[in-house]
């Protein structure tokens, strides 16, 4: 979890374990869909069958169906394959906890969560494409960092819609942020070195700088991109703390493209997963953990405030596959 390094906790929040089980309720209710498409049809596959070839060819495609992805579909079942000889595994009922145990182990290979704050001001870049949920998740990350009492600034950098100028500003004014602005149009860089240069002259704790959704395949938009994260290096004289890809989870394996793209134009250091309510193929975020190397740093299951969390591999595992669910 988030270390509250900015003020100390107040009385009249929650205790952490209220609101880790409160979170993991959510989660469950929010995977529901992808526990009913993906572990549902695996559950019915392995029940009562003998291990043999066919059952491993059946587990493939439920597990590319899922949007887990042809690689990590195939290295998935490999791992199955691989630990029913060594341990002589001859049930089907039995490889269901050895698929959790792979599936943890994929998450977790690169787990880590948010940076933690070292110097102010702590610099978020939030990249993506439009309509994957970027500039909401701004506003949930504002009010998570707003709650711990720091001071917070975001930068609109998204200078092609006006609309988008005006949404961030209202997540500002919501969240009691302060607000640096162009006029559309404007160079995206300029506004991202006013955000940094005002941060530094208010002492700012936190800036987090919108971007442009931009599609992955318009190499103008995203040599840009690249120019807005040199700026702020330059500017902050150092690397930012986090660049954050934001990826809705209904794209499916489009957003394995959009990832990979994202990581040519700008250094990754994490990925936000979000509107995963609202998908039966949760499995795309084994094949963007697999395939990136990049770790899954936050994740959304609902429209509150609270909705967007750290991610936790073994509590999303736990709610994929838990009894009683």
């Amino acid at each position: 979890m988030w270390k509250r390094l900015f003020s100390k906790k107040t009385n009249e929040e929650p205790a952490p374990q209220e609101k880790e089980a409160g979170f993991f309720g959510k989660l469950v209710a929010g995977l529901e869909k992808t526990k009913q498409g993906f572990v549902g049809k695996v559950e019915q596959v392995l029940s009562g069958r003998q291990v043999d070839e066919e059952l491993f060819e059946e587990l493939e495609e439920i597990l590319i169906q899922a949007d887990c992805g042809v690689s990590t579909s195939l290295y998935l079942v490999d791992q199955l394959r691989e630990r029913a000889k060594e341990e002589r595994i001859t049930e089907g009922d039995r490889l269901r906890e050895v698929l959790k145990e792979e599936i943890l182990q994929l998450l977790q290979k690169d787990a880590s969560p948010l940076k933690t704050p070292e110097e102010k001001p702590y610099v978020i870049m939030m990249v993506g494409v439009n309509g994957s949920g970027k500039t909401t998740t701004i506003g949930k990350l504002a009010h998570r960092f707003r709650q711990e009492k720091a001071n917070v600034l975001l930068g609109a950098g998204d200078t092609f819609r006006a609309g988008a100028i005006d949404q961030l500003e209202i997540w500002a004014e919501r969240t009691g942020s302060e607000f640096i602005s162009h006029q559309a149009g404007s160079d995206p860089a300029a506004v991202a070195y006013d955000a940094i240069s005002a941060a530094k002259a208010r002492n700012s704790d936190v800036v987090i700088l919108d971007t442009a959704g931009r599609l992955q395949t318009n190499v103008n938009l995203m040599a840009e991109l690249g120019k807005v994260h040199r700026v702020v290096q330059r500017e902050l004289g150092r690397d930012l703390d986090e660049v954050l890809l934001v990826v809705d989870a209904t794209t499916g394996q489009n957003a394995l493209s959009q990832a990979k793209r994202f990581q040519e134009a700008v250094p990754l250091t994490g990925l936000v997963l979000t509107k995963l309510d609202g998908t039966a193929k949760g499995g795309i975020i084994l094949a963007l953990a697999n395939e990136l190397n990049l770790a899954v740093k936050l994740v959304g299951v609902g429209e509150q405030y609270e909705d967007l969390q750290d991610f936790d591999a073994e509590a999303f595992v736990e709610a994929l596959f838990g009894e009683g669910n």
